[in-house]
């Protein structure tokens, strides 16, 4: 049997209890895959990682996420937490990181304050944006206890986008975002014709409010009924919304989980590169708990 450390963060929150819960692994060599997803099972935060040795020795760690159900290509609020972890145990170099996933390097800055203490870090998501099918207002109604006419289509269809993990996105009324509830049985009858995402179907959705953005993601078919802050998902977010103009760069500011009682901030930043638009997202980090698991 061998004892193995993990530690809990808040991430996109500069104070405990806020933001998203984050259970970190800094050493999980010898851990199996089967015990890596029943102990993202039995901790039931949004995503745990367990961080392994670099295939590539130019990089700092190869780091596996996973869900309550299943492992993750990418996720945002994982690197975040899980960079500015080793960070704290000096594992950066000038304050860089480079982690191994499943779907590419990502590359990862951690912040100080003036006094050069660790508040938090950002994260370059892995691929360009890419987008794919399009849902009508019916659809992301029936996934959010909401009505057709809740659903706003002057910037853009609800539609599937990713830069390292999908998600359906669609801008919705600032009231109808207060009122959007996940309902299961909307998100199965609509996944049910998504024959490679089914069990994968995350919907964010945003509203305008004044300068910046409000957003609430659910995920019910993964265990997430809501999600106090998708790092992964509000990048996606961002580099849509650069889509839909002629700019160069942009920046955005979004807050989510206030809804859940544990409020979030992301700053959010996108930006046309040679193979397409790619963002970037960041906030901050507070510890929380220290314990170990002997397996």
């Amino acid at each position: 049997m061998q004892t193995y450390d993990f530690v809990t963060l808040d991430v996109f929150t500069d104070r405990r209890f806020g933001g998203n819960q984050l259970a970190v692994f800094p050493d999980a060599k010898g851990i199996s895959d089967a015990d890596m997803q029943t102990l993202a099972a039995e901790l039931n935060l949004s995503e745990t990682t367990f961080v392994l040795p670099p295939e590539d020795p130019r990089h700092t760690a190869r780091v596996r996420i996973f869900n309550r159900s299943s492992e993750m290509p990418f996720a945002g609020h994982p690197n975040v937490g899980t960079g500015y972890l080793l960070a704290g145990l000096g594992r950066a170099k000038d304050d860089l990181l480079t982690f191994e996933e499943l779907a590419g390097l990502v590359s990862v800055r951690v912040q100080r304050d003036q006094e050069g203490n660790l508040v938090g870090a950002i994260i370059d998501a892995p691929q360009a944006l890419t987008l794919g099918d399009e849902f009508t207002p019916e659809q992301i109604a029936q996934c959010a206890g909401l009505t057709k006419d809740d659903i706003l289509l002057t910037g853009h269809r609800p539609i599937r986008a990713s830069v390292g993990v999908d998600f359906v996105i669609a801008e919705i009324t600032p009231q109808a975002l207060d009122r959007a509830k996940p309902d299961m049985a909307g998100f199965e009858a609509v996944g049910a014709g998504l024959d490679d995402f089914s069990m994968r179907l995350s919907l964010h959705l945003y509203a305008r409010d004044g300068d910046g953005i409000r957003a609430r993601m659910f995920s019910p078919l993964t265990g997430t009924f809501e999600d106090p802050a998708t790092g992964s998902a509000n990048a996606t977010l961002g580099a849509l919304l650069l889509s839909l103009t002629t700019e160069g760069q942009a920046a955005y500011v979004i807050s989510q989980g206030v809804e859940m009682g544990r409020p979030s901030r992301l700053h959010v930043t996108a930006r046309r590169t040679a193979d397409g638009i790619r963002a970037q997202v960041g906030g901050g980090c507070v510890p929380v708990f220290r314990g170990q698991v002997t397996l």
